[in-house]
């Protein structure tokens, strides 16, 4: 080989390693995979989790999954988890082929915990559970990352653990999909939102419907098609999918995951396939002394709070004396203490809401109302509201990023083809 050949090739090969120097160097080459905790109410009263557990397997070579916290409205347990990861087992060969870093299904069994079977009282806690304590544990790592607490349903095992150690406040980043979860949520938002303004928190209350609101989408990707195009007939996740919501796209608690996955997480107000959201300096709160009308207008997936007075009964505060019904559902109203009565509500849209109580206490029962919820969230500030910190980010107040009355939605429909293209690739590992 002559000289020139020799220098030639030492050039090529220096400047290849150059080029991977750099590559290690670059923030990309760089980049920990996130360290994410799951509490999620699988099994329980909305089968979307199932889907979004389903996703979560199959791109789990992208995160550390630290924890996979049960904390159910309904009859759903720990075992849910454990069903799902009897299945992506099934299909780990076929999946690992292209993707050879996913997730031991072991190390998934390992970190799957039992929270709270129940709402939070009116104080927002009650006791600690196997949930909220490995919340606590795996906050307190020694480490530079964060843990992301990715929240699919009520907040009562984050509640607690916030409770029980305040102190890992600056350790965990929440992304919460609240809307209807905060209606269930209530008691425990309260308390948060209370007691750690300076959470650093995403509250999408409306902006995850963006995932599945299909209007703008081509036929092939829509909820009623995407099943049949990419997804039936592969593996046992493929079969189980079809059993939850007939195989139709909702998984309104995906928003969470993939917003790690794409775009800046440092960043809430940038571009994610998890949507765009804006800082919020207060958490809208009204409190009724006695009933309110239909004259009564409030902020849709505000905190709402009815008092009435009655007997001052020789009872523990946070006893249940009566309760509150509005569309059909039925709250946990509470005794306060000295002759005072609360129930909470939010409302999961914008709506006109009507009420009545029930109780065996005469004072307490048949008391009847109305209201009405309007958007933009989180509207304008009144006295009673919960002030926040710089670290609370919600749903975009732009009337152009609105789907009919879902609040920032769009932030996320406008990447439905890439995130649900992404997806179909990954099915596509698994053979018919």
């Amino acid at each position: 080989m002559t000289s020139l050949k020799i220098l030639s090739l030492i050039g090529i090969v220096g400047s290849l390693a150059i080029g991977m120097l750099m590559q290690c160097d670059s923030p990309d080459g760089d980049k920990t995979k996130p360290r994410i905790l799951i509490s999620s109410d699988i099994g329980g009263t909305d089968p979307d989790d199932f889907q979004s557990m389903i996703h979560l397997l199959m791109y789990s070579d992208l995160f550390q999954i630290e924890g996979l916290v049960s904390s159910p409205f309904g009859n759903g347990r720990k075992k849910n988890f454990l069903d799902m990861i009897d299945l992506y087992e099934k299909d780990l060969p076929e999946l690992k082929q292209q993707f050879p870093n996913l997730s031991h299904p072991d190390s998934l069994r390992a970190v799957c915990k039992q929270g709270s079977k129940l709402e939070a009282p009116y104080k927002g806690y009650d006791k600690a559970t196997e949930g909220s304590e490995w919340i606590i544990k795996c906050a307190k790592k020694t480490t530079d990352q964060p843990l992301w607490i990715l929240v699919w349903g009520g907040l009562e095992d984050l509640a607690q653990a916030l409770h029980d150690a305040p102190e890992i406040e600056k350790d965990i980043r929440v992304y919460w999909i609240g809307g209807p979860n905060k209606k269930w949520s209530i008691n425990a938002y309260s308390y948060i939102v209370k007691n750690h303004p300076n959470l650093w928190i995403i509250e999408a209350n409306a902006t995850y419907r963006g995932w599945f609101m299909d209007s703008e989408s081509p036929n092939e990707l829509k909820g009623k098609s995407y099943y049949d195009n990419f997804i039936q007939g592969r593996g046992a996740l493929g079969k189980n999918f079809k059993n939850h919501y007939n195989g139709d796209i909702k998984m309104g608690d995906t928003p969470s995951l993939v917003y790690l996955m794409n775009g800046d997480p440092d960043n809430p107000m940038g571009e994610s396939w998890g949507g765009s959201f804006t800082p919020i300096t207060h958490s809208s709160r009204t409190i009724f002394e006695g009933n309110s009308s239909k004259n009564d207008t409030v902020t849709a997936y505000a905190e709402l709070e009815w008092r009435f007075k009655g007997p001052d009964l020789p009872i523990p505060q946070d006893s249940i004396c009566f309760t509150l019904e509005i569309s059909n559902q039925t709250w946990p109203g509470y005794y306060l203490g000295n002759g005072t009565y609360g129930v909470r509500y939010s409302s999961k849209k914008p709506e006109t809401g009507s009420y009545v109580t029930k109780s065996t206490i005469p004072q307490l029962d048949a008391q009847s109302g109305q209201f009405v919820s309007t958007t933009p969230w989180p509207g304008k500030t009144t006295p009673t509201d919960y002030p926040l910190g710089s670290n609370w980010y919600s749903d975009k107040t732009s009337p152009d990023l609105f789907i009919g009355d879902q609040q920032g939605a769009k932030t996320i429909s406008k990447h439905r083809e890439a995130y649900l293209m992404d997806w179909a690739k990954r099915w596509q590992s698994i053979n018919k």
